[in-house]
């Protein structure tokens, strides 16, 4: 009798290095191209070390295809989350959690914590915070910016003093329904530093139109060192300026920060520690 030679054509797993059957070979690299026509990047990458921990773990089909795409997910909200911080500008990398509360007991915990999970974005409430420099205003602007970013909103933060340029750049070069359009788009914009510097005669109606525009649908946090009462001042005309204060604070939060600079409190730190570093020892005669 003669004996039949296998014919079955064998290659590498690419897997686990155990053979395997072309056919099988075949179906892998199809599921790769799959993935790299769907540009599921992350789980093509992955695919490999998957099957291979499947296969040893007796993972079943559904909790394999759930940890695959889930690798993709994680990329996937990783790359979003990355352009967010990107467009959010954010001047420092300052966060709620960082915040120096006894550095300012007038501060309600509670609130920051409330303003932190970002319900107050779903009703398109404002926050000002207001007080002299130095007192964490910007700090808690910022980290309400990075709460937002990292909860999935598309956040801005600039100074008023850059958005007014911004505006007067546009309508000379005639892109002023561009520009408002673009300070309408994020759901949460943060203007800091409201009152620190001198604004130019044409800022109040830039900042009265962004409100306007975004008034009751996208929130807006301020910071100013200025009080509400001096607002037309700051804007130089009391018409725009009351028209602007009804519409932020029709749905909003005030905060009202007070004490000593932080910035001034280091300062003085630094100062202490380097007397009492450089401080002659003083030996007992003998």
């Amino acid at each position: 009798m003669t004996n039949k030679t296998d014919t079955t054509t064998t290659t590498v797993n690419p897997t686990n290095d155990a053979p395997q059957s072309q056919s099988a070979v075949s179906v892998y690299q199809q599921l790769r191209g799959h993935l790299a026509v769907l540009k599921l990047d992350a789980a093509a990458q992955a695919l490999p070390q998957v099957l291979q921990i499947a296969a040893e773990q007796e993972w079943t089909m559904t909790y394999t295809l759930e940890h695959l795409l889930g690798i993709e997910v994680d990329a996937t909200e990783a790359r979003r989350l990355a352009g967010r911080l990107r467009f959010a500008c954010l001047p420092t990398p300052a966060t709620l959690d960082g915040f120096d509360y006894d550095a300012a007991p007038g501060v309600d915990r509670a609130l920051i914590r409330e303003l932190g999970t970002c319900a107050y974005l779903e009703s398109a409430t404002n926050v000002l915070l207001i007080g002299p420099p130095g007192t964490g205003k910007t700090h808690l602007a910022v980290g309400l910016a990075h709460a937002a970013v990292h909860a999935g909103y598309r956040t801005y933060v600039t100074t008023a003093a850059d958005l007014a340029a911004r505006c007067h750049k546009a309508a000379i070069e005639g892109r002023w329904a561009t520009c408002m359009r673009f300070f309408a788009g994020p759901t949460l914009l943060v203007i800091d530093e409201l009152g620190y510097l001198p604004l130019p005669a044409e800022a109040a109606s830039a900042l009265f139109q962004v409100v306007a525009q975004r008034y009751l649908k996208t929130s807006i946090v301020i910071t100013t060192n200025r009080s509400v009462a001096e607002w037309g001042e700051v804007l130089g005309d009391t018409t725009v300026a009351a028209a602007m204060l009804d519409r932020l604070l029709h749905r909003s939060v005030v905060l009202k920060l007070d004490g000593d600079s932080y910035r001034l409190r280091d300062h003085h730190a630094r100062t202490q520690n380097q007397r009492t570093a450089t401080a002659p020892t003083r030996r007992t005669l003998q």
